[in-house]
């Protein structure tokens, strides 16, 4: 008899009113934030969730905390914490696209 276990965990975003609504619409949960210490605050706080398995982080957030994200990641293994481009840079982006790509489906 072969019994196997599944487990859901949990993607939320941290970044921008933008960058939050985008993932939303495909059903993401989100912390906006309007500072990379914010961001920061929020990430750590994520990371002692046991059911938060990936946290994807706009790059104008994560970009100026890449030091104290790097501790974080080295600390802990999960969750994973992914920076991904935010809107308003020099091409367009499809957040549905790359949500796609990172989980692999």
């Amino acid at each position: 008899m072969n019994l196997t276990k599944t487990i859901f965990v949990k993607i939320v975003t941290v970044g921008s009113r933008v960058f939050v609504t985008s993932f939303q619409v495909a059903g993401v949960q989100g912390k906006i934030v309007d500072s990379p210490e914010k961001a920061y605050d929020e990430i750590k706080q994520l990371t002692s969730d046991p059911s938060v398995g990936l946290i994807l982080v706009s790059d104008d957030m994560s970009n100026p905390i890449t030091d104290k994200l790097t501790s974080l990641r080295t600390a802990k293994s999960t969750p994973l914490v992914f920076s991904l481009p935010s809107q308003g840079g020099k091409k367009s982006i499809d957040y549905g696209m790359m949500l796609k790509k990172i989980l692999g489906v």
